[in-house]
Order: structure tokens, then sequence, then C-alpha cells
């Protein structure tokens, strides 16, 4: 039986990872705030927000559809580059509306953090 996906016991050590769930989707918002781009473009900026190393093609093609069927992303097919067209995926304003929700979301979480720590300091 496995734990919990922010632990894992292993070889008599505990590994911890301190993540936030789902943080691709803000992540991948606040890149299309940015500038409008193309999957690869996404893909190999992601891992500047997430710290993941490698993102996986597939989920992000996932979640852009989603987004995009929720209405907060939007697409339209580009050939001005060279090669077959590509569809360039750009912030919808209710996106950009969910995205200051976020925002604020992980500052709250940021100011519960940094209690946790201050204390854990404290006793240290």
């Amino acid at each position: 039986m496995r734990g919990p996906r922010s632990r894992r016991h292993h070889h008599g050590r505990w590994r911890v990872f301190a993540r936030v769930e789902r943080f691709s989707e803000p992540a991948l918002l606040l890149l299309l705030r940015e500038r409008p781009a193309h999957g690869y473009d996404l893909l190999e900026r992601l891992p500047e927000l997430t710290g993941e190393q490698r993102v996986e093609m597939g989920n992000l093609y996932r979640l852009l559809r989603a987004l995009e069927e929720e209405g907060l992303v939007s697409s339209e097919w580009d050939d001005s580059s060279p090669g077959p067209a590509k569809r360039r995926y750009s912030l919808a304003p209710t996106g950009a509306r969910l995205l200051d929700q976020w925002a604020e979301a992980l500052r709250r979480s940021q100011e519960r953090t940094a209690t946790f720590l201050e204390r854990y300091e404290e006793r240290r």
C-alpha cells in the first residue's frame, strides 16, 4: 500500500515533496498571460514554474483542451511558422480572472506555509 503522493519512504528515509496539486493549471494561465503560445513553447517553459523536470505532452494538451472547453483559454490555427499549422493558445478574459483567484489562493497558502516554517524554526 502506498502513502500520500506528497511523501514516500524509500530505503529507510522519507522523501517529502511539498507540491501544490494542480499547479500546472495556474502556471499555464500565467504563461499564456505573458504571451500567446504554441503547445511546444508551453511544454518548454512550464518546468520553469512547476519545478518538474519534464512535463508529459499528452497531459499538457489534455489540460489545454479542458481549459479551452471551459472558456478559460482560446486557440486558433497558426500557419505563419514554417512547417505544418500549429494551434496557438491565448488567455481568455475568464482565464485571466481565474488566474487572479489562483494568485490569491497561493498567497494565502504562502502565508500559512510561512507561519508553519516560523513556528518550526522557533522550536528547533
